[in-house]
């Protein structure tokens, strides 16, 4: 007995070192173990960050480059619903490791486990129990939910196929937006339709079992839904047709703007206040649309101006005119044009015309054309009057008898005045007008008004600095000139001396032009110039509207072409054997066809 408890004292020692070893290895595997478990959490949280700002954002991104939460809230649904199938998985994944790598919770992980399998098998059964045929395809919920993700499929495969030939070929090839827009919209409609179409093949359904369906889908169409199925069927026409494209400035019921995006129910239009308004597609169907942008961007744009009566029509056609040709904005070709619309109440009417190119800024261009026309007006002095009426009187005698009064009292008041009576202000002489420096020129001295206007209308304004060369000795002679501003210097080559030096109000290059001859003199600014310019053309189109100038012009001409030729500045050959009057008859009929 003595000897076992002897034995059991020796090795009492023994044991409760081994137990100490024991939980040193335990509390050392288990910290082993918490480590890993922090260290898996952390990694699956880094990842989960990750996924999130990384993958989600570039998969965006790959879709539709320019697309936003905003305007795409489909792209940003499907994205949420992969972000949270990537989490659930993320996690279930981190959770059963630490199920399995715990050796305390591995009865959990079993029971979690069990239960898990349960309910999947009972989720497999539902998902798998058909609840509608169609032909002979049964329909189950397992099978709606892959036809519902094999159509996300095509519909962001046929989005990224759109935008990348949108953004790779088609840019490249430098299309048009608005071309670039339909091509788009078009293959993506196109790759949907054909994709859903080998989606339901696929999957095993007859479409011809669908026949019935689509009858009832049609009458819902008709009757229920008519409104979108207008704008549906007129949005593919407009796609198709290209009546309107994208960036195209056009106005439907009153609305202008800019089309921004054409779909395939709405249009989006951007107005001049960057407003954007959503128009239905069946309103540029119904309705007329006026397309500035369609074929060509040049328009005309007329601006009603209105000037007291006993004005001076030609005055006033040059205030309009010198007007339009001050924007830049304003095309010279074709040249801005006035008409007179008739006699108003008050006034006479005119209207300006002036052609742009680019219309989306008419409104800005008319209120300056308006700044410069009230400009050119006051310095005419032409008046824009006020609305006049006229105020009859059918009983005089009461009148008569306050008028007679008002004199006897008048008399009857000393005058308390001693100062002198203002002077009238001096009228300051008002700038020679267009009309009258052309008749300064022998030439059209007789013509009418209505025959100037003609010439002023056609003619422009152009500006030379010091010393730049107008015209050349040999040039041909497609234009005279008339001086507004500045001075000019008349040299000839051929003689090389100085002819003549021309001031305001003065002209030059005439003979050139109605004769056909080329220029007998180069002309060159003295100082900073500013000169009306009368094309051939335009003294064609007098000519041709006035067929007796011509005879008026020729006697004219006859007298000038003398001096010429005593100048020695025309070489007789020219006109041979014929006298100068028959030898200009000739020239003006067969340059200007008179």
């Amino acid at each position: 007995m003595i000897k076992y408890l002897n034995l059991f004292l020796a090795a009492a020692p023994a044991s409760l070192l081994v137990a100490q070893l024991t939980r040193t290895q335990r509390l050392r595997a288990a910290l082993i173990e918490a480590a890993q478990i922090v260290g898996i959490v952390g990694i699956a949280i880094l990842i989960d960050w990750l996924l999130l700002k990384l993958g989600i954002s570039q998969l965006q991104q790959r879709l539709n480059p320019k697309a936003s939460h905003q305007s795409q809230p489909w792209l940003s649904l499907a994205a949420g619903l992969l972000r949270l199938a990537l989490r659930i998985l993320l996690w279930s994944l981190v959770l059963s490791w630490i199920l399995q790598s715990v050796q305390s919770l591995s009865p959990w992980h079993e029971r979690i486990g069990s239960t898990i399998q349960f309910l999947l098998q009972r989720v497999a059964v539902v998902f798998n129990t058909p609840f509608m045929e169609l032909g002979r395809t049964k329909i189950t919920l397992n099978f709606v939910f892959l036809i519902l993700f094999l159509s996300l499929v095509v519909i962001f495969t046929a989005r990224w196929v759109s935008e990348w030939l949108k953004t790779r070929i088609l840019a490249r090839l430098r299309v048009d937006r608005g071309s670039q827009e339909t091509i788009t919209r078009v293959v993506s409609y196109s790759l949907s339709f054909i994709g859903f179409i080998i989606v339901l093949q696929t999957a095993g359904i007859d479409l011809s079992s669908l026949t019935v369906l689509a009858g009832v889908l049609g009458i819902g169409f008709g009757f229920g839904l008519q409104t979108l199925a207008s704008n549906f069927i007129s949005g593919l026409a407009i796609l198709l047709e290209q009546p309107i494209k994208v960036g195209d400035f056009i106005e439907v019921d009153g609305l202008l703007g800019t089309v921004e995006k054409i779909s395939i129910r709405a249009t989006i239009i951007r107005t001049n206040d960057s407003q954007y308004v959503i128009v239905p597609n069946n309103r540029f169907i119904e309705k007329n649309v006026v397309n500035w942008s369609y074929g060509s961007p040049n328009s005309r744009i007329h601006i009603p101006v209105s000037v007291a009566y006993g004005s001076d029509t030609v005055l006033v056609t040059e205030a309009l005119l010198s007007a339009a040709r001050q924007d830049p904005r304003v095309l010279l070709t074709p040249p801005p044009s006035v008409w007179f619309r008739g006699f108003g109440e008050s006034a006479y009417l005119f209207e300006l015309l002036v052609w742009i190119n680019r219309p989306q800024d008419s409104e800005p261009i008319k209120s300056a054309l308006y700044f410069l026309i009230e400009q050119e007006l006051r310095q005419r002095q032409i008046e824009v009057p006020f609305p006049q009426l006229d105020l009859r009187l059918r009983d005089l005698g009461e009148l008569r008898s306050l008028a007679h009064y008002y004199h006897r009292s008048v008399a009857s008041t000393p005058e308390t005045a001693t100062g002198t009576e203002p002077m009238p202000e001096e009228i300051t002489k008002a700038e020679p007008s267009l009309a009258d420096l052309l008749r300064n020129i022998s030439c059209f001295s007789r013509c009418s008004n209505a025959e100037l206007q003609m010439l002023i209308e056609l003619g422009n304004r152009q500006f030379y600095s010091i010393g730049e060369i107008i015209c050349c000795e040999g040039d041909p002679g497609d234009a005279f000139y008339i001086i507004l501003e500045g001075a000019v210097e008349v040299r000839s080559e051929h003689l090389n001396q100085i002819l003549a030096t021309l001031y305001k109000g003065e002209f030059f290059g005439e003979i050139a032009v109605l004769t056909g001859m080329p220029r007998s003199a180069t002309v060159r600014a003295l100082e900073e110039t500013v000169l009306f310019v009368v094309h051939r053309s335009a003294v064609q189109r007098l000519l041709q509207a006035q067929p007796q100038l011509a005879e008026d012009i020729a006697h004219e001409l006859a007298m000038r072409q003398q001096v010429l030729q005593e100048l020695g500045l025309v070489n007789s050959q020219d006109i041979k054997s014929l006298p100068p009057l028959q030898w200009i008859r000739r020239r003006l009929r067969t340059l200007f066809n008179v």
